[in-house]
């Protein structure tokens, strides 16, 4: 959940797919659908309110448009779907299914509170799904296998993997991403070389 849901899924670190293995598919998506629609959305300044609005209505009107998308190609609504009415720029917390790997939503970012389900039958197929993108610059992986683990990290075409956790964000540790996310690191030991100038000397004995 706070992968996804952290600042209303308007982040870069938000997990944008999930990609779940075939033999728990059914009860991680209905669980996640009871935790999504658990979520109650209003005003930030209301009490008891989970979720705010989105920051624009181009913001809404992107998000509905992925979901749509997603619908038009074959996915399912299990939880959500709809924009909220009435005024603010509010979206329910959905959960799709069965979603196509040709779906915007399965390929562009979300920023937005939508959690698309893709199944998986292989580790392979699964790292295959994962690395489908132009983007890299974070996946979470979970599993109860350290050799699985270690193996898929090195596999993901991302710069930052958060294993078993679903935030990596730390000051202390390099920040930044590969492919269409980024080049270079931010914060920790590599992000101070950017402040520095390396000094070679070529040594005749």
């Amino acid at each position: 959940m706070i992968a996804k849901m952290r600042n209303i899924g308007e982040a870069c670190t938000a997990a944008n797919r999930f990609l779940v293995a075939d033999p728990v598919a059914d009860e991680f998506t209905d669980r996640l659908a009871e935790r999504m629609s658990a979520q109650r959305v209003g005003r930030g300044t209301d009490e008891g309110v989970d979720l705010g609005p989105l920051v624009e209505h181009a913001a809404r009107e992107k998000v509905h448009g992925l979901v749509t998308d997603a619908l038009e190609r074959g996915a399912g609504v299990v939880t959500g779907g709809e924009p909220i009415a009435g005024p603010g720029y509010f979206y329910p917390p959905t959960v799709l299914t069965d979603v196509p790997a040709d779906a915007r939503v399965a390929r562009e970012e979300i920023f937005g509170p939508v959690a698309p389900v893709t199944r998986f039958s292989d580790e392979e197929e699964a790292v295959s799904l994962a690395n489908g993108t132009e983007y890299g610059l974070v996946a979470y992986v979970y599993t109860q296998d350290v050799t699985r683990a270690v193996r898929v990290s090195e596999a993901l075409e991302t710069g930052m993997v958060g294993l078993n956790r679903g935030m990596v964000s730390n000051p202390a540790a390099p920040f930044g991403g590969v492919k269409e996310s980024g080049l270079g690191r931010e914060g920790g030991r590599v992000g101070i070389d950017e402040f520095l100038e390396t000094k070679y000397v070529a040594v005749g004995l």
